[in-house]
């Protein structure tokens, strides 16, 4: 009764000075600036995208219908995000597991045999003998000082940044798929524009060994023709070669083998459409909307827990531990029969006599908050920079685009009106030449402007986060559990 009082007395004694020592974390503050410095794009109201969470398929802003079921087979098939997936669910059975901390762990365990001693073991007790014993063990640490629960808290917080790993891989998926078909039609479209110059060239070629035979040109001017047509053609082999790459690694992105996607992809189709303008919001917004930022601040609040775990060995661990038994021996003997077993015991571990370790702990783990939270600052500078200078490609693209969408125009008008003249003899073949020429120039120009625009769009969307999947993609099974 008197040592069942003394612990009574030690679990209230210590329950009474008990608190959850270590640091509570605060978020920490960043000076991030009221607008964004890169100029905004202009448009008309209705036209202007804003990329927003509660509108998370940025892709469908272009009106592509296979661009968006090219982005649905990779939620659900890239190996990538299957792989982040099950990261995730492995940080959430670590965080199932360290809640279990906070109850009472109880096991059960049964031992039973049959042994046989040798002569001078047995002490004239008989040698051979069975026993069995049954056994139901309790152990119960008493959280006086916040160890367990900020352990709970840790493993919450790397749960967290898990889900938000998860959805900035999603992000980057996503992005990756739109920027490479973006990519395929563009490139499409240069072909295109090379191979219908080398057919206006190839023509320009008959005309001109049509006139020397007639005997009004020379082989200097067929040469000069057919060195134009070649150089045209020269460039459609590493066109077809930049279409075959993207279309292989589409088809990767999709969780399928690199030939997969090529006959389906292989049919030329113009750019998606743009919008005239994206609202990027503010930079407050974007703190709060991109899931790496969150990924980083997660972290450093896990940091700042770990703190509190390792100075709660400054102070006694309580654990209270129970048994209840049954044992039973046969050995034809007097001591033959069942005997009862408890046990009920408060364990005390204070590791005040090796406090330099544990201050070197805490001093590591200290350092380590530090770089969490210099890593977290980094990410939002990081994040502003790659705001802004997505805005600043994409307003600046949207400019050039438009310029040489009307030099290509012009460049075709006067290659037209260039192949007239010569025809009539009007002109000579070097002006038809230089004309055909800048035309090639001209196109070729305004199909990759306008492919670097609708690259920098999705770059721009890939920057603000907006692009947040709904749909997780389809977890790897590898056997039973």
């Amino acid at each position: 009764m008197r040592i069942s009082n003394v612990l009574l007395a030690t679990i209230v004694l210590l329950g009474s000075i008990g608190c959850s020592v270590g640091p509570r974390y605060t978020r920490p503050d960043v000076t991030i600036p009221a607008q964004f410095t890169a100029p905004a794009a202009t448009g008309p109201a209705e036209a202007t995208a804003k990329a927003e969470p509660a509108d998370p398929e940025f892709w469908r802003s272009f009106h592509d219908p296979e661009l968006t079921g090219l982005v649905e087979r990779s939620l659900s098939a890239n190996n990538d995000l299957r792989s982040a997936l099950a990261h995730y669910d492995a940080a959430a059975a670590l965080w199932r597991l360290s809640k279990f901390d906070k109850y009472p762990t109880v096991t059960a365990s049964e031992d039973t045999g049959r042994q046989k001693l040798a002569a001078n073991q047995a002490f004239g007790y008989p040698r051979n003998y069975r026993y069995s014993t049954s056994t139901v063990n309790a152990s119960w640490e008493l959280d006086f000082y916040g160890r367990i629960r900020h352990n709970v808290e840790a493993q919450r917080q790397q749960l967290l940044a898990s889900g938000s790993d998860l959805a900035a891989m999603q992000v980057a998926i996503v992005g990756e798929v739109a920027s490479t078909y973006i990519d395929l039609r563009g490139q499409q479209e240069r072909l295109r524009v090379a191979q219908r110059n080398a057919d206006n060239q190839r023509q320009t070629v008959k005309l001109v060994e049509a006139t020397y035979t007639a005997g009004r040109g020379t082989k200097f001017d067929t040469a000069r023709a057919r060195a134009l047509y070649e150089s045209t053609t020269a460039r459609i082999p590493a066109l077809e070669s930049a279409i075959a790459l993207d279309e292989h690694r589409l088809a990767v992105l999709c969780g399928q083998s690199p030939d997969a996607l090529v006959s389906e992809l292989d049919m030329p189709r113009a750019l998606p459409d743009l919008p005239e303008s994206i609202d990027p919001g503010t930079p407050a917004d974007l703190v709060r909307r991109r899931p790496d930022i969150n990924a980083s601040e997660q972290r450093l609040h896990a940091a700042t827990e770990q703190i509190g775990i390792n100075t709660a060995d400054l102070f006694p661990r309580v654990n209270f531990e129970g048994l209840l038994g049954m044992m039973e021996y046969h050995a034809d003997s007097p001591f033959d029969g069942v005997s009862p077993a408890n046990l009920a015991a408060l364990n005390i571990d204070w590791s005040f006599l090796d406090r330099g370790r544990v201050k070197a702990r805490i001093a590591s783990s200290r350092a380590d908050g530090d770089a969490q939270l210099a890593q977290y600052q980094q990410t939002v500078l990081l994040a502003l920079e790659d705001v802004d200078n997505a805005l600043v490609r994409y307003v600046r693209s949207r400019e050039e685009d438009a310029q040489l969408h009307q030099a290509a125009l012009d460049s075709k008008r006067a290659a037209d009106l260039a192949n007239i003249r010569y025809k009539e003899g009007a002109t000579g073949l070097l002006d038809l030449l230089d004309a055909e020429r800048v035309e090639l120039q001209a196109e070729d120009s305004y199909a990759t402007s306008h492919l670097d625009s609708a690259s920098a769009a999705v770059s721009l969307y890939k920057s603000l986060a907006g692009g947040w999947p709904q749909r997780p993609p389809q977890p790897v099974r590898t056997g039973k559990p």
